[in-house]
């Protein structure tokens, strides 16, 4: 569906926050790319055609050949489903929907349709993670231990989608270290145990504990959304050659007896490149287990109400 020797012409849909600080600077510098029309029931792009809802996108007759979602997971489904039903190709902000059972219906999908989907995990394209998952995969991995806590009033101010059933509350955040974790590590992550602090009056975890396991070794995390001050996103690994640190959500690797490698953020550009070689492959990249293990916890957990929370 990509245009012969031509840019991919490129909807976006959904134009808030992370569209408008990482999906349109990362468009806009990519030259497999041209963005053709927006959708998006309150917000626009300058100079770009503007639609309501992704129906009237995809009528608008833009000869459209693929759709970027920047949408909340609940309801990303459906209207994922109409892009690929128009046959488009698709790629999902992250966390990619609401449930398990919806990103794998969207993959059976986009498969018989012969259309590329592509549920992103943008903190797998920090500097640090290729060259962790490298240096760990012939070590013996002894722990692990995940501390990610940020501000929810900074990061998500206003959104209160994020803290209603289907918002996923600290797990939005939480969701990139579990991305990491599951693609540096070499065996499966299998949760065993979570707690999850609800605040009263509201459907979704403000904070959140996981006990978990890789092969032999436990992983454990714990995940804030009240962080004042400095944010956390770290992640050691203390195998029988030392501890592998990341910080920074990945940006940063320690690795034993080195220096501390650090690189500038490219995570979104990263994502694009790969969705345009995916679409040129005629491929789909859709891995849910960062998914799975949201949905075990919330299967599994012991849960408490704690002090009520205002944006």
């Amino acid at each position: 569906m990509a245009t012969a020797g031509g840019a991919i012409r490129l909807g976006l849909v959904g134009i808030g926050k992370i569209a408008r600080d990482q999906h349109l600077p990362a468009i806009a510098a990519d030259p497999r790319f041209a963005l053709v029309a927006t959708a998006s029931r309150h917000a626009h792009v300058e100079g770009i055609p503007a639609h309501h809802d992704i129906a009237e996108l995809i009528a608008a007759g833009h000869a459209l050949d693929a759709v970027s979602f920047c949408t909340p997971p609940a309801g990303r489904h459906d209207i994922a489903a109409q892009a690929i039903a128009a046959g488009l190709h698709v790629m999902l902000e992250k966390p990619p929907a609401a449930t398990v059972s919806e990103i794998n219906d969207l993959a059976r999908q986009a498969k018989a349709k012969g259309v590329t989907l592509f549920a992103t995990w943008h903190s797998r394209e920090a500097a640090g993670v290729a060259p962790a998952r490298a240096w760990l995969a012939d070590r013996r991995i002894d722990a692990v231990r995940v501390i990610w806590k940020e501000d929810i009033r900074r990061w998500h101010p206003g959104q209160e989608w994020i803290m209603t059933a289907g918002g996923f509350g600290v797990f939005d955040p939480g969701i990139n270290a579990l991305s990491i974790v599951t693609a540096i590590l070499p065996e499966p992550v299998l949760l065993d145990s979570a707690r999850l602090a609800t605040p009263e009056g509201r459907d979704t975890p403000i904070a959140a504990s996981l006990a978990m396991r890789s092969g032999k070794a436990s992983v454990t995390a714990e995940f804030d959304f009240l962080q004042t001050g400095p944010q956390t996103w770290d992640i050691e690994v203390d195998t029988d050659a030392g501890t592998l640190r990341l910080s920074m959500g990945g940006s940063i690797l320690a690795l034993p007896g080195e220096a501390p490698r650090e690189a500038p953020d490219r995570e979104y550009s990263g994502l694009y490149a790969r969705f345009a070689e995916l679409i040129a492959k005629g491929e789909s990249d859709v891995d849910p287990r960062p998914l799975e293990l949201v949905a075990d916890a919330f299967l599994s957990a012991e849960r408490e109400t704690v002090a009520p929370f205002a944006f």
